[in-house]
């Protein structure tokens, strides 16, 4: 599925959802450094039944190493639709790819 992602991103067939855009403007990520860390990234987390549909979670580094965490719908719709995007927290993720117990 990764692949098909970036085929979408690659044909510029996405859209970023009003969340994603605020997100992105507020933690100056740009569309540049959302393509870069999705042609490096690995899906990380699977959201077959989330109620909005399908998505994915896609972690991957810009060309600047900067971590970006990616969410988007399955690539089967025309356009990729972006759901959010944000720099994860080392204190929440192991890795920036597993999700530290709450407990911890």
């Amino acid at each position: 599925m990764i692949e098909q992602i970036r085929d979408k991103i690659e044909q510029k067939r996405f859209e970023l959802s009003e969340h994603a855009l605020e997100q992105g403007i507020r933690r100056a990520i740009r569309v540049r450094e959302l393509t870069e860390a999705i042609a490096s990234g690995e899906i990380i987390e699977d959201y077959p039944n989330d109620k909005y549909g399908p998505s994915c979670l896609i972690f991957g580094f810009t060309r600047a190493n900067r971590p970006l965490h990616v969410q988007c719908s399955y690539p089967s719709r025309p356009n990729l639709k972006i759901i959010t995007l944000y720099e994860p927290a080392p204190r929440l993720w192991i890795d920036f790819k597993i999700r530290r117990p709450n407990d911890e």
